[in-house]
């Protein structure tokens, strides 16, 4: 039997808002009655269009927002219902990497301060010499030097920022993180590089998380299972491999069409390079 350390079933949220001339207070539905179960140590893709509720879910699952109905699991627990003062031990366990690290990490403290202040709150570390250590090892473990400790958030290149992030998530080594679309903002080679960091870190750790992204070819090289979300609900759910070769929903099948590939002309690899003379070049 499968472990499963992540389970909702029948979550839905709804933000209040109010409408009409007298200003009537009512609630506008955006994720909806969403069942998900997300074994211990695989990485569960959840994907959709910008305004799908990808990051509303992602934040009711790390328990940041409270669901208007259904529940939440983890490792048996339900969360759903939890005050703020029961889910303070649980914390520990549950981490989300967030989008724009530049907005995520504090500018005013250096790094090796933000890397280690969630340890001291849990009173993990006591004492300069253990955050400094703390520290280092955290930096080491995402690929980033020791004295990037001392640098500030401004100091550091988006792709450098975005591991620092990681390595934030991963300080009370939690065994679930919600990553959410953590590589949308970086070039394409710092993507990649992003990505191989988080294939490695799950082998070696054993991570369990749930990815969100609105790129599939993202999500096909991480993870093992795949959400769609459309307008709040989950319309295709399954391995990875199986919703790629034969997806059953229309949206589905909509964004796997929408991948860019390259329109290659027959034979363009085996024709020979014009080349153009100094003196053309310099008649035109």
């Amino acid at each position: 039997m499968t472990d499963v350390l992540l389970r909702t079933g029948g979550l839905s949220f709804a933000y209040p808002q109010r409408s009409g001339l007298f200003r009537r207070r009512i609630l506008r539905d955006v994720i909806k009655r969403v069942d998900l179960a997300v074994p211990r140590g695989s990485v569960l893709g959840l994907v959709g269009e910008s305004g799908s509720g990808k990051t509303t879910l992602g934040r009711l699952l790390v328990r940041l927002l409270e669901p208007t109905s259904g529940g939440i699991q983890f490792d048996g627990i339900e969360i759903g219902d939890l005050d703020e003062a029961d889910m303070r031990p649980l914390r520990a366990r549950i981490q989300m990497i967030f989008q724009d690290p530049q907005s995520s990490l504090n500018p005013r403290l250096r790094l090796g301060t933000t890397l280690t202040r969630p340890l001291s709150v849990h009173g993990r570390i006591k004492g300069r010499r253990q955050q400094r250590e703390r520290a280092a090892a955290l930096l080491d473990l995402v690929g980033l030097p020791a004295d990037f400790a001392d640098r500030y958030p401004h100091e550091l290149s988006g792709g450098q920022r975005q591991r620092a992030g990681i390595a934030r998530a991963l300080a009370l080594e939690p065994d679930f993180i919600v990553a959410d679309e953590i590589v949308s903002g970086l070039d394409v080679s710092t993507q990649a590089h992003i990505l191989l960091l988080l294939k490695e870190l799950r082998a070696r750790l054993g991570l369990t998380m749930v990815f969100i992204s609105h790129d599939l070819s993202v999500v096909r090289v991480l993870c093992d299972d795949v959400a769609i979300l459309q307008h709040g609900e989950v319309v295709e759910y399954g391995p990875v491999a199986r919703v790629f070769s034969a997806p059953r929903h229309p949206y589905t099948q909509q964004l796997l069409a929408a991948i860019p590939l390259p329109d290659v002309e027959p034979g363009w690899l085996g024709e020979q390079p014009t080349v153009v003379s100094q003196q053309q070049g310099s008649a035109a």
